[in-house]
């Protein structure tokens, strides 16, 4: 059972394939706790000492001269684990963050665990296939399925992509409970009180049928008597 404290993570590379020697250059990511963004956040540019390919600038716009001057990856860590150590990451495609990840962890020559081992992974993606198969899935389509905006959104950035995320991600499980802990509403009370309407509150009107309707309700009547070869159930109700 996911944990009570999320963080909702995305990264940007240099391309699309560890075994092609691709870098991490960006990791973003928010906080939600109890199903509300806590206003934390973890936001890092990382030098990954090789190119950008050019088919990757177009995606989030990150050049080389922009990552020179920025820490590598080895630095950036302890402040990264110290972030999500504990939560339960929700990613959008996991498999190729994580993989990104595990292959920086590795690369550190440090004998770290892994991400996988070190937090349970939610991929929202393989989530919102099972909920609507055979559409297209995309954290763009997404937001446009369940109205949020993502008008801001001009190129993929991994702090920018993640707050939308966790938009998109509570959009898709709203409503559910955790079987270990209670929804809270705006007032402060549970999810789970049983809420009674005050006995003395004012009762909604109910106006008279007209003679039309009363009319009309009679021949719908005389037909049914027609069919049932008798009098209606209506009409033996009424007596």
């Amino acid at each position: 059972m996911a944990n009570n404290r999320l963080v909702i993570l995305d990264t940007e590379t240099t391309g699309l394939e560890t075994k092609d020697g691709h870098r991490i250059i960006e990791i973003g990511a928010v906080e939600v706790i109890g199903r509300r963004l806590s206003g934390r956040t973890y936001h890092q540019y990382i030098q990954p000492d090789r190119q950008v390919d050019a088919g990757a600038f177009e995606v989030h716009g990150i050049s080389d001269e922009f990552l020179a001057d920025k820490p590598r990856f080895a630095e950036i860590l302890p402040e990264f684990l110290a972030f999500i150590d504990g939560a339960t990451l929700v990613i959008h495609n996991a498999p190729f963050d994580v993989g990104f990840l595990n292959h920086e962890f590795k690369l550190t020559g440090e004998k770290h665990r892994l991400i996988d081992e070190r937090c349970q992974i939610i991929d929202s993606l393989a989530m919102a296939r099972h909920n609507h198969p055979g559409q297209r899935n995309s954290l763009d389509a997404l937001c446009g399925r369940y109205n949020i905006s993502n008008s801001h959104r001009e190129l993929h950035g991994a702090l920018l992509d993640s707050e939308i995320l966790a938009d998109v991600y509570l959009a898709m499980t709203g409503g559910q409970v955790s079987l270990l802990g209670e929804q809270q509403n705006e007032d402060g009370s549970s999810g789970n009180e049983i809420r009674r309407l005050d006995s003395n509150r004012p009762r909604l009107p109910t106006p008279a049928p007209s003679a039309a309707t009363l009319s009309a309700h009679q021949s719908y009547l005389d037909n049914l008597d027609k069919s049932a070869n008798g009098t209606c159930v209506w009409r033996q109700l009424d007596s």
